[in-house]
This record gives structure tokens, sequence and C-alpha cells, in this order.
């Protein structure tokens, strides 16, 4: 427990309404309150991201939590020369990345985490509002697939696919997060969209 101002009373009504960079600062405080509101900002997008990464929900929610855990023990080191949530990606993306390095040659992909994420997918879902045996069957399929050809990419590709294309992030968020310049980001996204047209070709066509 961080207690290093027990005379500061905090606010319980304040920290779903405050900007990041309050919450960043009373956080740094010791303010779980503060920590725990930027938790849940950024909890879904960083578990989408390593989903998308690792296309395994449990790999994924233990490296979201443990991204947070580094985050809150790394937090008084944050200076505020980027987003607090450009931060945390960089922490989330190099242990995903490791992680990966970890796992090499032992890819899985489960129906479970296939079927879950194309059900949580508001545009898939909208795609099948009327649904029927035979569109499940082809989202079905169609979601293997992607998640097949994601895999077949190098790791920086495939992350900067993710971010981009699946979270929306900007060339240069992705170029601070994974530390590069913002040609190379625009570089590996071509590449990476050429590959995956490549394997996802013959399934599109038939």
């Amino acid at each position: 427990m961080i207690m290093s101002e027990p005379a500061t009373i905090p606010d319980a009504n304040a920290p779903a309404g405050m900007l990041e960079g309050d919450l960043v600062r009373r956080a740094r405080r010791g303010e779980l309150q503060a920590y725990d509101e930027l938790v849940k900002r950024y909890q879904e997008r960083i578990y989408a991201t390593i989903y998308h990464m690792t296309s395994n929900h449990e790999d994924a929610n233990d490296l979201a939590q443990e991204s947070f855990i580094k985050a809150y023990s790394a937090l008084k080191s944050f200076k505020g020369g980027s987003s607090f949530y450009t931060w945390l990606y960089r922490i989330a993306v190099n242990k995903t990345i490791n992680f990966l390095k970890q796992r090499k040659n032992k890819y899985h992909i489960s129906l479970n985490d296939l079927d879950f994420n194309a059900e949580h997918d508001p545009d898939l879902v909208a795609l099948i509002s009327d649904k029927t045996p035979q569109r499940d069957a082809g989202l079905s399929e169609l979601q293997k697939k992607l998640n097949e050809a994601l895999l077949k990419l190098s790791e920086p590709h495939r992350m900067v696919v993710v971010l981009h294309d699946v979270q929306g992030v900007s060339h240069e968020e992705i170029a601070e997060i994974v530390g590069c310049n913002i040609g190379t980001v625009r570089s590996r996204l071509f590449y990476a969209r050429q590959q995956l047209q490549g394997y996802l070709a013959e399934y599109i066509k038939s």
C-alpha cells in the first residue's frame, strides 16, 4: 500500500470525470481510486490489443493484468513526455512481444476464443443481425482465417496491423509505442496488409 499523504482526503466522486493527467497525478500520490479509473478507461483496449497478438483469452488476460501492475509499479518514472495510454501501450506491447518470443512455434487458436471474439465484434454482430446457420458458419470460418493469417505475420508487422487497423491507433502514436519512426510504421503496415491479402486471397475468392 502506498499512503504517502495520509492527511489528504481524496474526493470519492472525482476520478470518474477527471482528465487523464489529473488521474495520473493522483495515482502517483498513491490514490488507488485514481489508478483504478485509469485501468477502467484502458483495460478493454489493452486486452483487445494483446488478444489480437496472441489469439488466446487466458494469455491476454494474464498479460493485460501484468501490464497494469507493472505500470503502477513504474508510475513514478512516468514523466509525461507522452500520454499515459501511449506509455501504457508500450509496456503492454513489450510484455506481449517477449511472451510471443517465448511461445515461438507454439501457435494455438481455440474455437471458443474465435467464437467469443466474433460474438463481441460490433461490426460483425451488425453484419449478422439476421442470424442464419449459413451466416454463422461463414463468420466462424472467416474469423478463423483472419486469426490464422495474423499469426503468420512477424511480431512487428502483426503489432502495427493490430494497433492501427483493429485499435485505430494513429501512425504517430504507434511510432511512440513501438519505438520507431513513422516511415517504418507505414512501411510495416503496407507490407503486413500485402501479406494478409496474400494469405486470405484464396478464401476471399472462394
